[in-house]
């Protein structure tokens, strides 16, 4: 199939095919994707408590461009492009504390935590602060988009998306029940997954639950494949859910306290579900998690996971466990993704088929990456 033809792709379940070869190892692909489905949109770039603090600095490379995202002196998160306006040098290069500001270590120019170009030493010559040809009030950090939910740090690099709240309403709405205080676990909370297959693949993955039987037998062996659910947002989100959650249960048979106020739904389901472009959701009636895809070429990605919590003073035993727990599912997964990416070095693949009754959220989501590529490639075209 032609790159460039994206039509099979955006045909109707029963008869589509999937994202050509290309879409997973040609670099002139991976720029325009970069483009087209992760800068246009609002992608996930990390999470709230990467900054718990007033002045915490996280240097990020996002796709090749460098940010910096800083909890500014009133408590905002902000992500800004990680360079002075004077030479473009690297401002900050190891997550550290903003005692005072910004230092640019090439010639001191100085900006406060929320952007302010505020020093600008012998620019006007030797003991010469200002020059009036450098208007300090034009040359603050150059701040990209951002939006926080669920405590995730979202992106809008080239600045054209809707408003955040308009594009994921519906997603919003659908989980409104966990809109409140989500406490990261910490350090043992955390981890990364670097995997070698095109991060769509990692999403593509997730949106489904036919492969449980196979691939997560232990999981399987209570939340079994027919106890799942389809979730589809055409243009937005999809992903799968289940009617059978297990809690985890310490020795002494107390598990995580519950959020407050769910609905009896969540008793005992739990859903899964990819916000696009690239953020993985999971929600259950005790902890939520976050997984953010990080491109790092056209065949490699950096999952990372971040775990919550309804409560900051959970059990560091059974907190642990649970992290390995989701550890050792997501690792499962590892050799399957990185197989589905050694497989589209296969000239003949022409993108494969859906099972048109369990692949729909994995249609759904290459469905949305073609219309992503086509209105970038013709602007005037719809959906």
């Amino acid at each position: 199939m032609d790159r460039s033809d994206l039509s099979r792709v955006r045909r109707p379940l029963e008869v589509a095919n999937g994202l050509p070869n290309a879409h997973y190892i040609d670099p002139t692909v991976f720029t325009e994707e970069r483009q087209a489905v992760l800068f246009d949109n609002w992608a996930g770039l990390g999470v709230g408590d990467d900054v718990p603090e007033i002045g915490d600095a996280v240097p990020l490379t996002f796709l090749g461009m460098p940010l910096l995202m800083v909890r500014d002196r009133a408590g905002k998160v902000r992500v800004f492009q990680n360079i002075c306006r004077h030479r473009g040098m690297i401002l900050v290069d190891t997550p550290r504390k903003i005692e005072g500001a910004i230092r640019c270590p090439y010639h001191s120019w100085c900006y406060s935590t929320e952007g302010k170009l505020v020093s600008t030493p012998h620019v006007g010559g030797p003991g010469q602060n200002t020059h009036e040809g450098i208007d300090r009030a034009l040359l603050g950090l150059i701040e990209v988009r951002s939006h926080i939910w669920m405590d995730v740090v979202w992106i809008n690099v080239s600045g054209t998306a809707q408003p955040f709240e308009e594009v994921n309403a519906d997603l919003i709405a659908r989980w409104a029940e966990f809109d409140k205080p989500l406490h990261h676990g910490g350090a043992d909370s955390r981890f990364q997954l670097a995997v070698n297959c095109n991060w769509k693949l990692a999403v593509e993955n997730y949106c489904e639950s036919y492969h449980l039987p196979w691939i997560h037998p232990g999981l399987n062996s209570y939340s079994r494949l027919e106890d799942h659910y389809h979730i589809e947002n055409a243009g937005h989100f999809s992903g799968q859910g289940t009617l059978v959650y297990r809690q985890l249960k310490g020795e002494d048979g107390k598990s995580f306290p519950d959020f407050e106020d769910l609905s009896d739904k969540w008793d005992t389901s739990a859903e899964y579900i990819t916000a696009y472009p690239n953020v993985l959701l999971g929600v259950h009636r005790d902890h939520t998690f976050a997984i953010i895809l990080v491109p790092e070429g056209p065949e490699r990605t950096i999952e990372h996971v971040h775990l919550y919590y309804s409560d900051p003073k959970t059990n560091s035993e059974l907190r642990a466990r649970n992290t390995e727990q989701w550890k050792d599912v997501f690792e499962e997964d590892i050799f399957v993704v990185e197989g589905m990416q050694r497989g589209r070095h296969a000239v003949g693949f022409d993108g494969g088929r859906f099972s048109p009754a369990m692949d729909g959220p994995t249609h759904m989501f290459h469905h949305w990456v073609a219309s992503q590529l086509e209105r970038h490639r013709t602007p005037l075209a719809a959906e």
